[in-house]
């Protein structure tokens, strides 16, 4: 099909894009390397052309398994990925200094087998350095022909406005579905205002809004999701009864719940892109032919009203996680 596009960092590209975390760590089972690889080829192939990616995922690995598809298919894709978040010694903690960076921006460069990375955000703020420092190290690196523009990863409107003084940001990631809501506070504005997309992470709301997770008990105790606070016990069982609504409700409008979860963040501002990440090829199809659908704007209110952060039971981190967020919360 011809496919919609919106822009980001003067490119147009498919507003469903791929985050590949899911291909190297978190959600378990892990796919196996030439079914990781047979995804992304499939990917490319049916339009898919913004892939996300990050130095940490898979500490490294992420990175290695896109350059067996992007060193051929360069042309083809818009990629992204990370820094900032670093492990020593099995020690993660947040460092973007500029010589960080830099090491980092080569690192990623090398085992993507690439010349340039269209866009390098970075991971999470760093409270110990000026965000204006970090980021006039990758306006440098953009000087340089290494990256191609600059993106912020999980922070606040304010530090958003700090770092487009010293640089345009093309693209804020943030968490962002029906269930987690916290861009709606300042950040999907301002993004707006800024000219900066605000690319959604987790738009299912970590498979919750994509039917995968029907008991949480069942997730492999490798699974991010068994740490998270809206998993747990009393919260998983008043969220469970939200997700048994949305999806009656994704029935009655013959579409999946993927498709009218994915259509719901898609409609909240034409600078909106999304990333659901997925190691299943039907699912990415799936998600994909949520452009060919028009959901009416009564039943998108509708869905809002039933799932939102008032709603919604128990944090999106675990406490220890929460420490390395900028973004503004709901109280």
């Amino acid at each position: 099909m011809n496919l919609p596009t919106r822009p980001l960092n003067g490119k147009e590209l498919c507003p469903v894009g791929l985050g590949c975390m899911s291909l190297s760590q978190a959600y378990y089972p892990l796919p196996s390397e030439s079914d990781a690889e047979a995804l992304l080829h499939r990917a490319i192939d049916i339009g898919y052309n913004h892939l996300d990616s990050a130095r940490l995922y898979g500490l490294g690995h992420n990175e290695a398994l896109l350059s067996k598809v992007v060193k051929t298919r360069r042309d083809e894709v818009f990629v992204a990925s990370k820094c900032g978040i670093e492990f020593d010694g099995g020690n993660r903690r947040i460092d973007c200094r500029p010589k960080t960076i830099r090491r980092a921006v080569e690192t990623s460069l090398s085992t993507m087998g690439v010349n340039y990375i269209d866009l390098y955000y970075l991971h999470r703020r760093d409270p110990n350095t000026p965000i204006e420092d970090s980021v006039g190290t990758l306006a440098r690196l953009i000087d340089e022909g290494k990256i191609g523009a600059i993106g912020l990863s999980e922070m606040s409107a304010s530090t958003l406005k700090d770092a487009h003084k010293e640089h345009p940001i093309a693209a804020m990631q943030s968490e962002y579905s029906l269930w987690t809501r916290n861009p709606e506070i300042a950040v999907l504005e301002t993004c707006r205002a800024l000219g900066t997309a605000l690319v959604a992470f987790s738009p299912v709301a970590r498979g919750v809004l994509a039917g995968a997770v029907k008991d949480p008990a069942q997730l492999d105790a490798k699974d991010l999701r068994t740490k998270q606070p809206r998993f747990q016990d009393d919260s998983w069982e008043k969220n469970r009864k939200l997700v048994a609504q949305f999806e009656q409700i994704a029935m009655r409008e013959h579409l999946t719940p993927a498709q009218l979860s994915l259509s719901w963040v898609l409609a909240q501002g034409e600078h909106v892109h999304v990333i659901p990440g997925t190691a299943s090829i039907a699912h990415l199809e799936e998600n994909l032919d949520t452009l060919k659908n028009v959901v009416a704007p009564s039943v998108l209110i509708e869905i809002s009203k039933l799932i939102n952060h008032d709603t919604v039971s128990g944090h999106r981190y675990p406490e220890a996680m929460r420490k390395a967020i900028d973004t503004e919360e709901f109280q």
